[in-house]
């Protein structure tokens, strides 16, 4: 049998279009970016790209130990150079899961943003048509005054009303959205104030010395070490100056340190001279800077005097060992010493450098290794005297706080003694020179830091802990309560008057919800003082039909 299609060529089936696969492609890659479970694997990666960050070191915090571990191990630290493992936070493989978490959070926040502003602005929805189906449901005798009744109760207890004839809707729990997308939002801010704070803020560490000729002005030259976010030029940074006046320290008997206070005199261009004192916890306020007081120690007050009794006075710290006593290690140099004032010549091996151990309070006896508290009760410096060709006319970088080793092992600069010098005491080498422990002069080790990032890092964190409690403790919840007409032929005591039929639903897991549940009940009957209870369903899982009978 053949079938012959009669219809005219105007009702003719249009030819489907085909789908754009690239823009299928772009859509069902946004949804893949912007689901819950992408951004918790960027949170993940996020975490895990952090790692390097804290294990290995970083050029923009300490150059020093980057170049360290090059020469610790040589065959690693290029490859791990190339992937940006020294420069962790600002890499690029870094930057883009930080920019795709940014994206997946924004994209995952807007629709459920405008979905929940939509259902604050509606109004409950309507009750359903078997209320004996929901997870409470209960019948009671209706109030004197119905549904209007039973709105007033639930409207003083803080839920969204809605009354429909007979009919009363009820919800509550908008919390628990609201601190979700609050939390959510705080997270994006959370990482605009980390992006603010890594462009435009910069950071300084400089170890100040007490005294009129240490002062400290504030460019980056003057730091021992330094970082600039890359919208940041050195011509940014606010000018003032800063002189250490005295530092005090209070310590228990135990060695555990008490009180830190540091005095400094503070010049700027903006603002008169002025004093100001402030400690760990109580950093200094400047405009477009903090200065924070990291740690403290002692710089011992060397003089040497060479063959032609010219004297030189070297006040250079000494570094803490990690000790409680603060016995400290140090080295003190005097390149220019031993220099003919006839010829101005001197031989290169004829530089005369000092390694030591500072001890604040000595034991009594030996060894003089450790000191056994932290302030000053028998300051004792143990010195090593060098004489021979420093390399410091060379060129080469190196630090002011160690010998160059490689000296002493090429022979170049030898050992020429070791004496055990208390304050004011002096040592007369055997070249006829003289070197003389005068004293000591108290240093702070300061950081200089600005972070426009940090108050709405700040702003951000407590509204994100506002949303988490929100989101945690937040419970979403239904009502409904219906006024029905009783049949006398069901024997109800209550004479052929209305009933209410109430049922409740917990959006999300609420354990307590049966009891809320019942305590609204409650409420509800005694709204007019006179009605009791008609039945309640004790079998939640029969819920076909209202239960029969009385109490």
């Amino acid at each position: 049998m053949t079938v012959v299609d009669d219809r005219p060529e105007a009702e003719a089936p249009a030819p489907r279009r085909r789908p754009n696969r690239l823009l299928a492609l772009l859509r069902n890659s946004w949804r893949q970016l912007t689901s819950m479970r992408t951004a918790l694997i960027l949170l993940f990666l996020l975490a895990v790209a952090a790692i390097p960050g804290s294990v290995l070191p970083q050029r923009g915090i300490s150059p020093e130990k980057v170049n360290e571990y090059f020469v610790d191990h040589p065959d690693w630290a290029p490859r791990l150079d190339r992937i940006g493992a020294f420069e962790v936070f600002g890499s690029v493989w870094f930057s883009a899961i930080y920019l795709l978490l940014f994206t997946s959070l924004i994209g995952c926040i807007t629709p459920r943003l405008r979905d929940h502003v939509r259902a604050l602005r509606s109004r409950p929805p309507v009750a359903p048509k078997r209320l004996a189906r929901l997870p409470q449901h209960t019948v009671l005798p209706a109030p004197a005054g119905g549904a209007t009744a039973v709105a007033e109760v639930l409207r003083k207890r803080r839920w969204r009303v809605e009354v429909r004839g007979d009919e009363v809707s009820a919800e509550k729990g908008y919390l628990k959205e609201t601190g979700n997308l609050l939390f959510h939002t705080s997270l994006i801010a959370v990482l605009i104030g980390v992006a603010l704070g890594s462009w435009y803020g910069w950071s300084g560490n400089r170890l100040l010395v007490a005294g009129a000729d240490n002062a400290f002005c504030n460019t980056r030259q003057q730091y021992a070490e330094a970082k600039l976010g890359p919208r940041v030029d050195s011509a940014d940074l606010p000018r003032f100056c800063l002189r250490l006046d005295d530092f005090q320290a209070r310590f228990l008997d135990s060695g555990q340190p008490e009180f830190f206070n540091a005095t400094v005199t503070v010049d700027g261009p903006d603002e008169p001279t002025r004093r100001a004192d402030f400690s760990v916890n109580s950093p200094l306020r400047l405009n477009d800077a903090s200065v924070y007081l990291l740690g403290h120690g002692y710089a011992p007050v060397i003089r040497y005097t060479d063959r032609f009794g010219r004297s030189q006075t070297s006040t250079t710290p000494f570094l803490t060992t990690g000790d409680m006593g603060l016995t400290s290690e140090g080295l003190a140099a005097f390149p220019d010493a031993n220099v003919d004032p006839k010829t101005g010549q001197r031989a290169p091996d004829q530089q005369m450098a000092f390694t030591g151990i500072y001890l604040p309070t000595a034991p009594q006896q030996a060894p003089f290794v450790r000191s056994e508290y932290p302030t000053e009760r028998n300051p004792t410096l143990n010195l090593v005297a060098y004489r021979g060709n420093l390399g410091l006319d060379a060129g080469i970088p190196g630090s002011v706080y160690q010998l160059d080793q490689r000296q002493v092992r090429a022979g170049k600069v030898k050992e020429v003694g070791t004496r055990l010098l208390r304050k004011g005491e002096s040592w007369t080498l055997d070249d006829g020179t003289t070197v003389e422990f005068v004293g000591t002069e108290r240093y702070v080790t300061l950081s200089v830091r600005h972070d426009p990032g940090s108050t709405p890092l700040l702003v951000s964190c407590g509204a994100l802990l506002v949303g988490l409690m929100g989101s945690l403790f937040g419970k979403r919840r239904r009502v409904f309560f219906r006024v029905v007409p009783a049949d006398p032929a069901d024997g109800s005591p209550t004479g052929g008057s209305s009933l209410m039929e109430a049922g409740g639903l917990p959006r999300t897991d609420y354990p307590g919800f049966a009891d809320e549940f019942a305590q609204l009940v409650t409420a509800v009957n005694g709204a007019d003082g006179t009605a009791e209870r008609a039945d309640t369903d004790a079998d939640s899982s029969d819920r076909a039909g209202v239960r029969e009978g009385t109490e």
